[in-house]
């Protein structure tokens, strides 16, 4: 994501924020990727706000991945990561990136605006052996769907229909447009 937003020029400061990822029940992941970036911008704020730091934009993101309408977290260990994979081998499968900025003067004068982005992703068939490789690559470490499009795993994609950033993690067009709204300009 920070490569993301050094390439179209916005200027930010990384602020580290704890959030539970659990999806509540019944909770649709369009819903889920959007309350899970607000909680994380708000909780950016806050720390901010605590910072006594002059309250800039902040932006919160969380991306899942979707297949058969399951939300796909993070991979929990070894063989959580490879059963992913193998599940979305030769098919495919939904990357949702919810996008919040929270803008204001002061805490409580706070404005929120968010978007929710669809991307659809197929993979080609994969190997055991292919499987097992990326997992021992280190790649997919901490990764929704327990892949990296961005790095060696792109070998691996067919086809992508609709936008590549939202695939790696922050959909550009919706994070400029908010940041936009919140008197914040990209390059």
């Amino acid at each position: 994501r920070q490569e993301l937003l050094r390439q179209v020029g916005v200027d930010f400061e990384v602020l580290a924020v704890e959030v539970r990822e659990d999806a509540r029940p019944q909770e649709l992941p369009a819903d889920y990727v959007r309350r899970l970036a607000c909680e994380k911008a708000r909780v950016g704020m806050d720390e901010l706000a605590h910072r006594r730091l002059a309250v800039r934009p902040v932006v919160g993101a969380d991306t899942c991945v979707t297949v058969d309408g399951e939300i796909l977290g993070k991979r929990r260990d070894r063989a959580d990561g490879l059963a992913m994979l193998r599940r979305l081998a030769g098919r495919s499968h939904q990357v949702l990136t919810g996008v919040c900025v929270v803008a204001g003067a002061a805490r409580d004068q706070t404005v929120e605006h968010s978007a929710v982005n669809v991307s659809t992703v197929t993979f080609g068939p994969l190997s055991e052996q292919e499987i097992a490789a990326y997992w021992a690559s280190g790649e997919p470490a901490d990764k929704a769907g327990g892949y990296a499009i961005q790095g060696a795993f792109a070998a691996h994609v067919l086809a992508i229909a609709g936008s590549y950033s939202n695939v790696v993690g922050l959909p550009l067009h919706e994070t400029a447009a908010l940041l936009k709204g919140a008197g914040h300009r990209a390059r």
